[in-house]
């Protein structure tokens, strides 16, 4: 998810600082682009250390005498690819260019070339906010789909009281995330991934290993952050960068990755176990590299089972939460096989995936799934492992609802 910030001049402009970490915490990349006169409140600086993202501050570059030409089209490219433009603070004057189609800086050249949805959070004087032109301008990009976060009211800047104060910086991210459809039901909570592979050492150069990216785990850490959770990712190793709000822990081996799941599960309130955990390690590893000389054995011992140790664990202290959801990557017998791992393990639901498909397998950017429950079966459209992961969720957050409801009406009935 990827926002672009504008923030015009005005007092208000430092609370954009605060907006950037905001939608940070909820897994967007957010870039921001800075009118003339917003620089004049809050440097651009500021921004790139928080963002991590270059700030663009011109249309044209910093030099006139020498122009950069990749600029002078980048609002092309940054327009295409934003999931969404939200403006805060927006003063009179932004508003008025972009309900009147002016485009003579980067912002609003952005805003008329872009498609995506259009979030302004409007910042102003009382007189100002009040004038009828603003309102005529309100109006005109209200009708054209453009979402206005109401400013506040109370003691402005210029020392007058009324409306016309930037609205909440919490309000205003909460504004953008339902304008693009993700709610936060999971705000306050804490959702545990595992993801990728593990690699279990031969000799000092040398593993098992699968060939899990990392791809699913890790969207499944982004949805539940754009949800509002908190999130704790256990990573393999993989080639991915994990979401910036993410507590990440990264592990080699499987026993590592136990380790740091049995530390933390008592926090969380979801655990997914995307990781694809090698079911064996070497028993004897070398401590020298073993050097090619005819055929070599290795011994092998299994792995601790970390989901059904969860299941076990959970079970043991009579606890209904975290909810448990374990993964089953399969290449036959695939509803069988889910079935049994549910049971076995003592999860809630099991994540059946073919991995016998070359385009929906390890590697691959999308993935089709069937989520199996001890009361239903529910399979999913291939898609993006992004949206598969946000389907997930929703199925998740009904069984809970459902086993919730299930265990009141038991307590109920005693």
């Amino acid at each position: 998810m990827k926002i672009a910030l504008g923030v015009s001049g005005g007092i208000a402009a430092y609370k954009a600082a605060e907006i950037v970490r905001l939608l940070q915490d909820r897994g967007a990349r957010v870039q921001v682009v800075m009118t003339a006169a917003s620089q004049e409140f809050i440097r651009p600086l500021t921004f790139a250390a928080l963002s991590g993202e270059k700030v663009i501050t011109s249309m044209f570059g910093s030099s006139a005498e020498e122009p950069n030409l990749d600029s002078a089209v980048e609002h092309i490219a940054v327009a295409q690819s934003i999931d969404c433009l939200l403006v805060a603070p927006a003063t009179a004057d932004v508003i008025a260019k972009f309900a009147q189609g002016i485009s003579n800086d980067f912002l609003s050249t952005l805003y008329l070339a872009t498609t995506a949805p259009v979030i302004l959070a409007p910042a102003m004087n009382v007189n100002m906010w009040e004038h009828p032109a603003t309102k005529a301008n309100l109006e005109i990009l209200r009708a054209r789909g453009v979402h206005i976060v109401e400013p506040g009211s109370g003691y402005l800047a210029c020392g007058m009281v009324g409306a016309g104060r930037l609205a909440e910086p919490e309000q205003i991210v909460a504004a953008t995330l339902e304008r693009l459809g993700v709610t936060q039901d999971l705000a306050g909570e804490t959702v545990l991934v595992t993801a990728g592979p593990t690699h279990e050492p031969i000799d000092p150069v040398r593993y098992l290993g699968n060939r899990s990216s990392g791809k699913m785990g890790y969207a499944l850490a982004e949805a539940a952050l754009r949800r509002g959770a908190k999130v704790i990712l256990v990573s393999g190793p993989t080639a991915l960068q994990p979401p910036n709000a993410a507590e990440t822990l990264f592990v080699e081996t499987a026993q590592q990755m136990r380790t740091a799941v049995l530390d933390r599960w008592e926090q969380a309130d979801i655990i997914i176990m995307a990781a694809a955990v090698a079911d064996y390690h070497v028993k004897n590893v070398s401590q020298q590299k073993i050097k090619r000389n005819g055929a070599i054995e290795l011994e092998l011992e299994p792995n601790a089972d970390i989901l059904a140790d969860l299941g076990n664990l959970r079970q043991a202290a009579g606890k209904t939460k975290p909810m448990l959801i374990g993964f089953a990557a399969e290449t036959g017998n695939l509803l069988e096989n889910a079935r049994a791992k549910l049971v076995k393990k003592s999860v809630d639901a099991i994540v059946l995936n073919d991995v016998s498909r070359a385009e929906i397998g390890f590697n691959s950017d999308r993935n089709q799934v069937t989520i199996v429950s001890a009361s239903d079966t529910i399979p999913m459209a291939e898609a993006s492992k992004l949206d598969v992961a946000t389907k997930i969720f929703e199925t998740v957050l009904r069984l809970r609802r459902e086993k919730t409801s299930t265990v009141r009406t038991i307590s109920g009935n005693v």
